[in-house]
Protein backbone atom coordinates (compact mmCIF):
# COMPACT_ATOMS: atom_id res chain seq x y z
CA UNK A 1 0.00 0.00 0.00
CA UNK A 2 1.57 3.06 -0.81
CA UNK A 3 2.68 5.69 1.40
CA UNK A 4 1.91 3.98 4.25
CA UNK A 5 3.39 0.45 6.17
CA UNK A 6 2.56 -1.98 9.06
CA UNK A 7 4.46 0.44 11.06
CA UNK A 8 2.56 3.07 10.85
CA UNK A 9 -0.80 1.88 11.02
CA UNK A 10 0.62 0.19 14.45
CA UNK A 11 2.11 3.78 15.35
CA UNK A 12 -1.52 5.01 14.50
CA UNK A 13 -3.05 2.80 16.77
CA UNK A 14 -0.87 3.81 19.66
CA UNK A 15 -2.80 7.02 19.92
CA UNK A 16 -6.00 5.07 20.98
CA UNK A 17 -6.24 4.82 25.03
CA UNK A 18 -6.31 1.64 26.68
CA UNK A 19 -9.19 1.45 29.41
CA UNK A 20 -6.97 1.66 32.65
CA UNK A 21 -4.06 3.55 31.21
CA UNK A 22 -1.70 3.02 28.09
CA UNK A 23 -2.53 2.52 24.49
CA UNK A 24 -3.98 -0.32 22.51
CA UNK A 25 -0.57 -1.73 21.17
CA UNK A 26 1.33 -1.15 24.00
CA UNK A 27 -0.85 -2.99 26.05
CA UNK A 28 -1.13 -6.20 23.33
CA UNK A 29 -4.40 -6.11 22.67
CA UNK A 30 -4.34 -4.92 19.21
CA UNK A 31 -4.21 -8.90 16.93
CA UNK A 32 -3.98 -10.23 13.39
CA UNK A 33 -3.15 -7.20 11.54
CA UNK A 34 -3.80 -7.74 7.78
CA UNK A 35 -2.88 -5.10 5.22
CA UNK A 36 -3.85 -5.47 1.62
CA UNK A 37 -4.34 -3.43 -0.98
CA UNK A 38 -5.62 0.03 0.93
CA UNK A 39 -7.96 -2.30 3.40
CA UNK A 40 -6.91 -3.16 6.57
CA UNK A 41 -8.53 -5.70 9.27
CA UNK A 42 -7.38 -6.36 13.24
CA UNK A 43 -8.66 -7.54 16.09
CA UNK A 44 -8.78 -5.89 19.20
CA UNK A 45 -8.63 -7.89 22.46
CA UNK A 46 -10.71 -6.72 25.29
CA UNK A 47 -11.97 -7.65 29.04
CA UNK A 48 -14.96 -9.46 28.36
CA UNK A 49 -16.56 -7.84 31.28
CA UNK A 50 -15.96 -4.70 29.59
CA UNK A 51 -16.98 -5.69 26.26
CA UNK A 52 -20.26 -4.32 25.85
CA UNK A 53 -18.33 -0.68 26.47
CA UNK A 54 -15.71 -1.38 23.90
CA UNK A 55 -17.44 0.14 20.76
CA UNK A 56 -16.46 3.86 21.01
CA UNK A 57 -12.56 2.20 21.24
CA UNK A 58 -13.11 -0.01 18.01
CA UNK A 59 -14.88 3.05 16.23
CA UNK A 60 -11.53 4.93 17.44
CA UNK A 61 -9.27 2.77 16.55
CA UNK A 62 -10.88 2.70 12.45
CA UNK A 63 -11.04 6.44 12.61
CA UNK A 64 -6.98 6.41 13.60
CA UNK A 65 -6.21 4.55 10.72
CA UNK A 66 -8.38 5.42 8.25
CA UNK A 67 -6.82 9.25 8.28
CA UNK A 68 -3.43 7.69 6.68
CA UNK A 69 -2.58 8.02 3.34
CA UNK A 70 -3.52 5.62 0.66
CA UNK A 71 -5.75 3.56 3.52
CA UNK A 72 -9.37 3.14 1.60
CA UNK A 73 -10.99 1.19 4.50
CA UNK A 74 -10.71 -0.47 8.05
CA UNK A 75 -12.20 -3.47 9.60
CA UNK A 76 -11.87 -3.64 13.42
CA UNK A 77 -13.43 -6.56 15.65
CA UNK A 78 -13.72 -6.84 19.04
CA UNK A 79 -12.77 -10.32 20.80
CA UNK A 80 -13.09 -11.33 24.31
CA UNK A 81 -10.94 -14.60 24.87
CA UNK A 82 -10.29 -14.77 28.84
CA UNK A 83 -13.77 -15.81 29.44
CA UNK A 84 -17.16 -16.13 27.76
CA UNK A 85 -18.78 -12.58 27.93
CA UNK A 86 -21.73 -12.45 30.20
CA UNK A 87 -25.12 -11.97 29.29
CA UNK A 88 -25.50 -8.20 28.22
CA UNK A 89 -28.36 -6.65 30.04
CA UNK A 90 -31.71 -5.71 28.00
CA UNK A 91 -32.33 -2.24 26.49
CA UNK A 92 -35.44 -0.73 25.94
CA UNK A 93 -36.91 -1.61 22.43
CA UNK A 94 -36.94 0.83 19.58
CA UNK A 95 -40.41 2.36 19.44
CA UNK A 96 -43.33 -0.30 18.38
CA UNK A 97 -40.73 -3.46 18.70
CA UNK A 98 -40.50 -5.60 21.37
CA UNK A 99 -37.54 -6.43 23.62
CA UNK A 100 -34.95 -9.43 23.27
CA UNK A 101 -35.59 -9.98 19.55
CA UNK A 102 -33.88 -9.18 16.13
CA UNK A 103 -32.74 -6.31 13.66
CA UNK A 104 -33.09 -6.24 10.24
CA UNK A 105 -30.42 -5.62 7.48
CA UNK A 106 -31.81 -2.05 6.28
CA UNK A 107 -33.13 -2.49 2.69
CA UNK A 108 -33.50 -6.46 2.89
CA UNK A 109 -36.68 -8.10 2.54
CA UNK A 110 -35.78 -11.57 2.86
CA UNK A 111 -32.40 -13.16 4.59
CA UNK A 112 -32.25 -16.93 3.92
CA UNK A 113 -29.28 -19.36 5.16
CA UNK A 114 -27.94 -21.76 2.72
CA UNK A 115 -26.47 -24.60 5.12
CA UNK A 116 -25.33 -28.39 5.71
CA UNK A 117 -24.20 -30.37 8.11
CA UNK A 118 -20.76 -31.11 7.17
CA UNK A 119 -18.53 -30.20 4.04
CA UNK A 120 -17.47 -30.97 0.57
CA UNK A 121 -21.80 -31.64 -0.32
CA UNK A 122 -21.63 -29.01 -3.04
CA UNK A 123 -23.25 -26.34 -0.48
CA UNK A 124 -21.34 -23.44 -2.38
CA UNK A 125 -22.32 -23.70 -5.54
CA UNK A 126 -25.65 -24.34 -4.72
CA UNK A 127 -26.19 -21.39 -3.03
CA UNK A 128 -24.28 -19.28 -6.12
CA UNK A 129 -26.93 -21.34 -8.51
CA UNK A 130 -29.88 -20.71 -6.38
CA UNK A 131 -29.24 -16.95 -5.93
CA UNK A 132 -28.71 -17.17 -9.85
CA UNK A 133 -32.24 -18.25 -10.37
CA UNK A 134 -34.02 -16.23 -7.58
CA UNK A 135 -32.82 -13.28 -10.21
CA UNK A 136 -34.37 -15.24 -13.16
CA UNK A 137 -37.53 -14.34 -11.05
CA UNK A 138 -37.28 -10.54 -11.29
CA UNK A 139 -35.59 -10.23 -7.98
CA UNK A 140 -33.38 -8.11 -6.29
CA UNK A 141 -30.71 -10.63 -4.97
CA UNK A 142 -27.76 -10.28 -3.08
CA UNK A 143 -25.25 -13.44 -2.47
CA UNK A 144 -23.14 -12.96 1.15
CA UNK A 145 -20.19 -15.65 1.53
CA UNK A 146 -20.06 -16.02 6.04
CA UNK A 147 -18.09 -19.04 5.42
CA UNK A 148 -15.10 -17.24 6.61
CA UNK A 149 -12.69 -19.84 6.71
CA UNK A 150 -13.53 -21.10 3.05
CA UNK A 151 -14.55 -18.26 1.22
CA UNK A 152 -15.62 -19.59 -2.62
CA UNK A 153 -18.04 -17.03 -3.72
CA UNK A 154 -15.45 -15.22 -5.16
CA UNK A 155 -14.25 -17.95 -7.80
CA UNK A 156 -17.47 -18.99 -8.29
CA UNK A 157 -18.92 -15.91 -9.52
CA UNK A 158 -15.78 -14.88 -11.42
CA UNK A 159 -14.86 -11.83 -8.95
CA UNK A 160 -11.53 -11.03 -7.51
CA UNK A 161 -10.00 -7.53 -6.22
CA UNK A 162 -10.42 -5.33 -3.04
CA UNK A 163 -14.06 -4.28 -2.42
CA UNK A 164 -14.63 -0.06 -2.24
CA UNK A 165 -15.80 2.24 0.27
CA UNK A 166 -17.25 5.38 -0.81
CA UNK A 167 -17.07 6.68 2.76
CA UNK A 168 -14.93 4.71 4.41
CA UNK A 169 -17.00 3.22 6.44
CA UNK A 170 -19.50 1.14 4.90
CA UNK A 171 -18.39 -1.03 1.75
CA UNK A 172 -19.43 -1.42 -2.09
CA UNK A 173 -20.49 -5.08 -2.76
CA UNK A 174 -19.51 -6.47 -6.04
CA UNK A 175 -21.89 -7.42 -8.34
CA UNK A 176 -21.54 -10.28 -10.91
CA UNK A 177 -24.58 -11.55 -13.55
CA UNK A 178 -26.86 -9.08 -11.72
CA UNK A 179 -26.39 -10.60 -8.18
CA UNK A 180 -24.63 -8.28 -5.16
CA UNK A 181 -21.64 -10.60 -3.49
CA UNK A 182 -19.45 -9.88 -0.66
CA UNK A 183 -17.09 -12.11 1.09
CA UNK A 184 -13.92 -12.23 2.95
CA UNK A 185 -12.66 -13.36 -0.01
CA UNK A 186 -12.19 -9.96 -1.53
CA UNK A 187 -10.46 -8.95 1.60
CA UNK A 188 -7.94 -11.31 2.48
CA UNK A 189 -5.74 -13.40 -0.68
CA UNK A 190 -6.80 -17.04 -1.63
CA UNK A 191 -4.45 -18.95 -0.28
CA UNK A 192 -4.08 -17.10 3.15
CA UNK A 193 -5.81 -19.44 6.11
CA UNK A 194 -7.89 -17.34 8.38
CA UNK A 195 -6.67 -18.56 11.64
CA UNK A 196 -9.35 -16.73 13.87
CA UNK A 197 -11.47 -17.63 17.36
CA UNK A 198 -14.96 -17.83 17.57
CA UNK A 199 -15.41 -14.23 18.83
CA UNK A 200 -13.43 -13.40 15.38
CA UNK A 201 -15.40 -14.92 13.14
CA UNK A 202 -18.96 -13.71 14.99
CA UNK A 203 -18.00 -10.17 14.95
CA UNK A 204 -16.39 -10.30 10.63
CA UNK A 205 -20.06 -12.12 9.62
CA UNK A 206 -22.03 -9.00 11.80
CA UNK A 207 -20.06 -6.66 9.89
CA UNK A 208 -20.23 -8.00 6.72
CA UNK A 209 -23.86 -7.68 6.77
CA UNK A 210 -24.58 -4.58 8.43
CA UNK A 211 -21.69 -2.34 7.13
CA UNK A 212 -21.91 -3.11 3.18
CA UNK A 213 -23.88 -1.04 1.13
CA UNK A 214 -26.84 -3.86 -0.02
CA UNK A 215 -29.31 -1.01 -0.92
CA UNK A 216 -32.15 -2.81 -1.79
CA UNK A 217 -32.60 -6.57 -2.24
CA UNK A 218 -35.77 -8.85 -2.21
CA UNK A 219 -33.50 -11.75 -1.16
CA UNK A 220 -30.17 -11.86 0.16
CA UNK A 221 -28.65 -15.59 0.03
CA UNK A 222 -26.19 -16.15 2.51
CA UNK A 223 -24.22 -18.97 2.29
CA UNK A 224 -22.90 -20.65 5.87
CA UNK A 225 -19.94 -22.70 6.30
CA UNK A 226 -20.53 -26.40 7.25
CA UNK A 227 -21.54 -27.76 10.49
CA UNK A 228 -23.65 -25.81 13.32
CA UNK A 229 -20.83 -23.53 15.09
CA UNK A 230 -19.99 -20.25 16.08
CA UNK A 231 -21.22 -18.70 12.39
CA UNK A 232 -24.68 -20.41 12.08
CA UNK A 233 -25.19 -19.29 15.68
CA UNK A 234 -24.58 -15.45 14.71
CA UNK A 235 -26.79 -15.59 12.07
CA UNK A 236 -29.70 -17.03 13.88
CA UNK A 237 -28.91 -14.49 16.51
CA UNK A 238 -28.42 -11.18 14.67
CA UNK A 239 -30.83 -11.29 11.83
CA UNK A 240 -34.44 -12.18 11.42
CA UNK A 241 -33.82 -15.17 9.45
CA UNK A 242 -36.55 -15.63 7.20
CA UNK A 243 -35.54 -19.53 6.95
CA UNK A 244 -32.48 -22.06 6.33
CA UNK A 245 -32.40 -24.54 3.24
CA UNK A 246 -30.25 -27.85 4.19
CA UNK A 247 -28.00 -29.40 1.48
CA UNK A 248 -27.10 -33.02 1.78
CA UNK A 249 -25.62 -35.65 -0.36
CA UNK A 250 -27.72 -38.90 -0.26
CA UNK A 251 -25.78 -40.95 1.30
CA UNK A 252 -26.06 -41.49 5.27
CA UNK A 253 -23.11 -40.17 6.84
CA UNK A 254 -24.06 -37.00 5.14
CA UNK A 255 -27.58 -37.51 6.35
CA UNK A 256 -26.48 -37.55 10.15
CA UNK A 257 -24.79 -34.11 10.11
CA UNK A 258 -27.84 -32.62 7.70
CA UNK A 259 -30.22 -33.50 10.50
CA UNK A 260 -27.53 -31.91 12.90
CA UNK A 261 -27.91 -28.97 10.84
CA UNK A 262 -32.00 -29.25 10.60
CA UNK A 263 -32.03 -29.63 14.13
CA UNK A 264 -30.04 -26.78 15.33
CA UNK A 265 -31.83 -24.10 13.26
CA UNK A 266 -35.09 -25.05 15.10
CA UNK A 267 -33.93 -24.79 18.62
CA UNK A 268 -32.99 -21.16 17.74
CA UNK A 269 -36.20 -20.82 16.09
CA UNK A 270 -35.19 -20.43 11.94
CA UNK A 271 -37.99 -21.91 10.02
CA UNK A 272 -36.47 -24.74 7.63
CA UNK A 273 -37.13 -24.13 4.12
CA UNK A 274 -36.28 -27.60 2.85
CA UNK A 275 -33.83 -30.40 2.02
CA UNK A 276 -31.68 -30.36 -1.47
CA UNK A 277 -30.44 -33.62 -2.42
CA UNK A 278 -26.95 -32.73 -3.81
CA UNK A 279 -24.98 -35.69 -6.34
CA UNK A 280 -28.12 -37.24 -5.91
CA UNK A 281 -27.22 -39.46 -9.44
CA UNK A 282 -24.70 -39.37 -12.15
CA UNK A 283 -25.90 -39.80 -15.88
CA UNK A 284 -23.02 -40.88 -18.61
CA UNK A 285 -22.55 -37.97 -21.13
CA UNK A 286 -21.80 -41.13 -23.36
CA UNK A 287 -24.47 -43.87 -23.13
CA UNK A 288 -26.90 -41.81 -20.49
CA UNK A 289 -26.40 -44.71 -18.13
CA UNK A 290 -27.51 -43.88 -14.61
CA UNK A 291 -25.53 -44.53 -11.55
CA UNK A 292 -26.75 -43.85 -8.03
CA UNK A 293 -22.94 -43.27 -6.52
CA UNK A 294 -23.82 -41.68 -3.17
CA UNK A 295 -26.80 -44.05 -3.06
CA UNK A 296 -30.63 -41.95 -3.70
CA UNK A 297 -33.55 -40.68 -2.11
CA UNK A 298 -31.72 -40.13 1.30
CA UNK A 299 -32.52 -36.45 1.58
CA UNK A 300 -36.02 -36.85 0.61
CA UNK A 301 -36.67 -40.00 3.04
CA UNK A 302 -35.02 -38.01 5.60
CA UNK A 303 -37.20 -34.68 4.35
CA UNK A 304 -40.28 -36.81 5.26
CA UNK A 305 -39.17 -38.08 8.48
CA UNK A 306 -38.76 -34.40 10.01
CA UNK A 307 -42.12 -32.72 8.27
CA UNK A 308 -40.18 -30.30 6.26
CA UNK A 309 -40.54 -30.11 2.07
CA UNK A 310 -38.07 -31.98 0.44
CA UNK A 311 -37.02 -29.06 -2.71
CA UNK A 312 -35.59 -31.03 -5.60
CA UNK A 313 -32.45 -33.17 -6.12
CA UNK A 314 -29.09 -31.73 -8.58
CA UNK A 315 -26.82 -34.47 -10.17
CA UNK A 316 -23.21 -35.10 -10.22
CA UNK A 317 -22.79 -33.49 -13.41
CA UNK A 318 -19.41 -32.22 -15.04
CA UNK A 319 -21.64 -29.26 -16.51
CA UNK A 320 -22.00 -28.13 -13.04
CA UNK A 321 -18.40 -28.41 -11.55
CA UNK A 322 -16.64 -26.86 -15.00
CA UNK A 323 -19.29 -24.06 -15.31
CA UNK A 324 -18.26 -23.44 -11.31
CA UNK A 325 -14.97 -23.70 -11.43
CA UNK A 326 -14.87 -21.18 -14.42
CA UNK A 327 -16.53 -18.53 -12.63
CA UNK A 328 -19.75 -19.33 -14.54
CA UNK A 329 -22.48 -20.87 -12.94
CA UNK A 330 -24.41 -23.16 -14.82
CA UNK A 331 -27.72 -20.77 -14.51
CA UNK A 332 -25.56 -18.08 -15.85
CA UNK A 333 -23.97 -19.49 -18.37
CA UNK A 334 -26.37 -22.44 -19.84
CA UNK A 335 -29.79 -20.80 -18.57
CA UNK A 336 -31.92 -23.54 -20.81
CA UNK A 337 -30.24 -25.82 -19.39
CA UNK A 338 -31.75 -29.26 -17.23
CA UNK A 339 -29.33 -28.46 -14.42
CA UNK A 340 -30.26 -24.76 -14.66
CA UNK A 341 -33.97 -25.47 -14.58
CA UNK A 342 -33.90 -27.75 -11.45
CA UNK A 343 -32.13 -24.71 -9.81
CA UNK A 344 -34.85 -23.07 -11.30
CA UNK A 345 -37.51 -24.87 -9.88
CA UNK A 346 -35.89 -25.28 -6.11
CA UNK A 347 -35.60 -21.23 -6.19
CA UNK A 348 -39.30 -20.78 -7.05
CA UNK A 349 -40.51 -23.06 -4.19
CA UNK A 350 -38.14 -21.19 -1.67
CA UNK A 351 -39.77 -17.85 -3.15
CA UNK A 352 -43.51 -18.95 -3.13
CA UNK A 353 -42.95 -19.94 0.57
CA UNK A 354 -40.86 -16.74 1.25
CA UNK A 355 -43.27 -14.55 -0.40
CA UNK A 356 -46.54 -16.13 1.63
CA UNK A 357 -45.24 -15.97 4.60
CA UNK A 358 -45.66 -13.54 7.11
CA UNK A 359 -43.00 -11.19 7.82
CA UNK A 360 -41.35 -12.37 10.82
CA UNK A 361 -40.75 -9.44 13.69
CA UNK A 362 -37.91 -7.26 14.22
CA UNK A 363 -37.11 -5.74 17.30
CA UNK A 364 -33.31 -5.20 18.52
CA UNK A 365 -31.26 -7.14 20.67
CA UNK A 366 -27.60 -6.22 22.07
CA UNK A 367 -25.00 -7.19 20.18
CA UNK A 368 -21.62 -7.64 22.07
Amino acid sequence: MAGTTEGEIRAALASVAAPNGGDIVGRGMVQGLVLRDGHVGFSIEVDPALGAQMEPLRKAAEAAVMKLPGVLSVTAVLTAHKAPPPTPPRQPAAAGRPAGSKAMVPGVRHIIAIASGKGGVGKSTTATNLALAFTTLGLRVGLLDADIYGPSQPRLMGLSGRPESRDGKTLEPKVSFGVKVMSMGFIVEEDTPMIWRGPMVMSAITQLLREVNWGELDILVCDLPPGTGDAQLTMAQSVPLAGAVIVSTPQDIALLDAKKGLNMFRKVDVPVLGLIENMSYFSCPNCGHRSEIFAHGGARREAEKAGVEFLGEIPLDIQIRETSDAGKPIVASEPTSAHALAYGEIAAKIWRKLDTAPQRAAPRIVLQ
